[in-house]
């Protein structure tokens, strides 16, 4: 079994608002990702992905595009350590 990745997101745009956090969640369970997603005060919505590395990126991809009524205009990703999570919570 291949060792899990993690990518820690930041999405600027309009997309708080606009079920975001619920529709990341539903997807990642769809594609057993664990980690969570937040509202920031600053507008952003921030989310951590681990678990198998195309499962993960496939919620980074979706990360750059948001669900309908979302405007993604930049999606910071970074590298992160996996923290081991069980499950995807929405914060």
């Amino acid at each position: 079994m291949n060792a899990p990745v993690a990518r820690r997101v930041t999405i600027h745009g309009a997309v708080q608002g606009v079920f975001f956090r619920e529709t990341t969640r539903r997807r990642a369970e769809q594609r057993g990702v664990r980690g969570w997603v937040a509202n920031r005060p600053d507008g952003t919505v921030e989310a951590h992905f681990e678990g198998d590395a195309d499962a993960v990126e496939a919620l980074v991809h979706f990360a750059g595009e948001g669900p309908r009524g979302a405007t993604v205009e930049r999606v910071d990703v970074r590298d992160a350590d996996p923290e081991g999570l069980a499950g995807f919570d929405v914060r």
